[in-house]
Formats: C-alpha cells, structure tokens, sequence
C-alpha cells in the first residue's frame, strides 16, 4: 500500500548535454511516496533512463533538487554513499563479479560498505536467494547463470542492502523473451510485499498491473501521469495516444 508520505521529491530537475543543445530532462517535478510503484514508459530517447540514474545521482543534474529522505541529495558536502546505501540500483546488465560465487557477490557490500556481520549477511542473503528461488545457487559462478538467474541475483543484492526504494532500469531489456518473466514475478512480490520501486520499461503488461502510477515521458518532459487505467484506458494527449499505439 502507498501513503501520502513523500519519500523522494524531484523539483525542477533538468540534465543539458552540448552545451544546452541537448534537452535530457527538461524540468521534471515529481513525487515518490514510501509504498509507490512508480513505473516510468515513453519512447527511446525520452529521458527514462536519465531520470532515473539522476535520483541517485548517477547522473547530476545541470539544475534542480532531488529530496530524499528529507535530505537535498543535490547540495554540496552531501555524504552521497550513505544515501545511495538506501537506493538498490539494478541495471539492464547484472554487473556481478565474475570472479566471485553468487552468496560472494550477495555478501561484499553489507560486509564492505555497512560493516555488517559476515555470519549475519550469509543468513540474510540465502533467505533471500530462496525468496527468488535461487536458494540451490549460493556456490555458483555468474557464468554458470542463465540471463534471468543473474538478473534475479541482481535484484537480491541490491536487497542486500535494505534499500527504502528500488530503482529499476530496464530490467528485463537484456533478457531472452523467455526470461523475462521470472525476473518480473520477483518484481510483482516486491511490490506486493510494500517495497517502494520506481521502474523504467518497455513491459506494459507490468506497468498495467503492477504499476499503481505510471508515468510518460518524452522529450525530456513528464506528458501524462496516472493510475493504470488513466494512461492506458484514458490517454489524454495525442502523443500518448500514439505512443500505445505502437507499443499495444
């Protein structure tokens, strides 16, 4: 369930490229409320991505203030790895270490960064690979991993962590069409079981049922938000419109 409390607030944010020339985000105002599945569609090139590597500052921004956690994450002498702690981050590439087994990867940044307890990071992350049905896994190299299995891995450490929101980009654009499906059923338990996540992908399916906003970019700008049912069923702008169109 989401509620009314604002987890991370977007003000005015913009990202030029060339000097001006190149409108990434052209002035984004948005909220995300603790419990929101955020899921953010629009055609290649609209910003999606940028928007979303932007809320952890994995991209500055060239104007504007994101707020998270009641903390301006864009102000000078911010302590940004403490914050990007409670943002898990999963890409449309696994980015795991080859060289280290699954429960490795899953154990390096609670033990590293949060000093936590090795035994207590061990338990952790084979509860959590059995959430994802991985559990039989823990011993095994990434590249003994189909597409899905890394990606679901991907999203269990970032879990790890003990994020408050997740930030997807993508997630299943790397995927073979058959996988794409199990890295979306880990996806749909999170949200049910109340993770605040904001998701950029081209899986309308998911946005239709998972999504409780959904939100439509292009030309750097948000056109249209909603529910569900407002963007899919009762577009109000030309360009969403024909923008489903296609993707329908």
């Amino acid at each position: 369930m989401t509620n009314d409390e604002k987890l991370i607030q977007v003000k005015g944010l913009k990202k030029y490229y060339n000097k001006g020339k190149i409108k990434a985000l052209d002035g984004i105002d948005i909220d995300v409320n603790k419990g929101d599945v955020m899921v953010v569609i629009g055609p290649s090139g609209s910003g999606k991505s940028t928007f979303l590597r932007s809320l952890n500052l994995l991209e500055i921004p060239t104007e504007g203030q994101i707020v998270f956690d009641g903390t301006d994450i864009t102000a000078q002498k911010v302590d940004l790895n403490l914050h990007r702690q409670k943002m898990g981050m999963v890409f449309q590439h696994f980015n795991l270490f080859p060289h280290k087994t699954v429960l490795q990867n899953l154990m390096l940044a609670p033990v590293m960064v949060k000093k936590a307890d090795a035994k207590k990071a061990e338990e952790k992350a084979r509860a959590l690979l059995a959430r994802v049905g991985l559990e039989d896994r823990a011993n095994t190299y990434p590249a003994q991993l189909s597409g899905g299995q890394k990606q679901r891995v991907a999203i269990v450490r970032a879990l790890c962590m003990e994020p408050e929101v997740m930030l997807f980009d993508e997630p299943t654009s790397a995927l073979d069409p058959e996988m794409v499906g199990e890295v979306l059923d880990v996806m749909k338990q999170l949200a049910r079981d109340g993770m605040t996540m904001v998701t950029v992908t081209h899986e309308m399916g998911f946005a239709r049922e998972v999504g409780n906003r959904v939100v439509f970019m292009d030309g750097g700008k948000i056109v249209e938000q909603g529910t569900p049912e407002d963007i899919f069923e009762r577009p109000q702008s030309e360009r969403l419109r024909d923008f489903l169109s296609k993707v329908l």
